[in-house]
């Protein structure tokens, strides 16, 4: 997958047990994924989600890359990322330990499978020169996924009547589980919703909880 824009051309890379990754220890993968740095101290560029990414509990970061390990190893090369625009010399200070919040029907939790866990909020955000634009646009839609289905736009999941004001929990929850809308019509890939079909009820109100909150926003297209 690559995705272009005027300001970088970034490669998703092989992250099997094949790929360039594979030497990499464990600590070196969770750091990578959490705070954008690999082992020889490069940083990783958009449109890798650092801000969300650097919120994952130990425990989920290591899940991550214990399940990685076990992925069928393959030899397939990609180009390495190009950008246009200064990259940080790191996201953050080093992160030493995170802790997931308390798994409840509750908005901090919500947020955590919105945010760093599905990283639902990203797609849904529109994409600056930087990354996505979380101050501004948080989850106001508007991106654009270009694939053999055709395009698709991310949707607006704020709570204006350009998002989800209009729909029930119920339905909300058919479309992020099934993809379908409620008029019957199908929605378009890349959203997972082979994965998101195994959400547990309470992970799925915890993340409707989140999304009903966030300040309503118009679309910007």
């Amino acid at each position: 997958m690559v995705e272009k824009n005027l300001a970088f051309e970034a490669w998703a890379v092989n992250i099997t047990p094949g790929g360039r990754v594979a030497n990499w220890t464990d600590g070196e993968l969770a750091k990578a994924i959490r705070e954008g740095v690999r082992p020889d101290g490069s940083v990783i560029g958009p449109p890798m989600p650092m801000s969300l990414y650097r919120g994952l509990s130990d425990d989920d970061v290591y899940s991550i890359v214990a399940f990685l390990r076990t992925i069928p190893a393959s030899k397939n090369e990609t180009p390495f990322s190009t950008y246009n625009i200064p990259l940080p010399p790191a996201y953050g200070p080093p992160i030493q330990s995170v802790s997931a919040p308390p798994r409840a029907v509750s908005v901090e939790y919500g947020e955590y499978l919105a945010g760093p866990v599905a990283h639902c909020i990203e797609c849904h955000t529109p994409m600056g020169e930087r990354g996505p634009m979380f101050d501004t646009h948080l989850g106001a839609g508007g991106f654009e996924f270009h694939g053999p289905w055709g395009t698709s736009i991310a949707a607006n999941l704020t709570t204006h009547e350009d998002g989800l004001a209009g729909y029930s929990d119920a339905e909300i929850k058919t479309m992020i589980t099934e993809g379908v809308r409620p008029d019957g019509s199908r929605m378009h890939p890349p959203m997972g919703y082979h994965h998101y079909a195994a959400m547990k009820t309470n992970d799925l109100d915890a993340v409707i909880l989140y999304l009903r909150q966030l300040p309503p926003l118009p679309d910007d297209r």
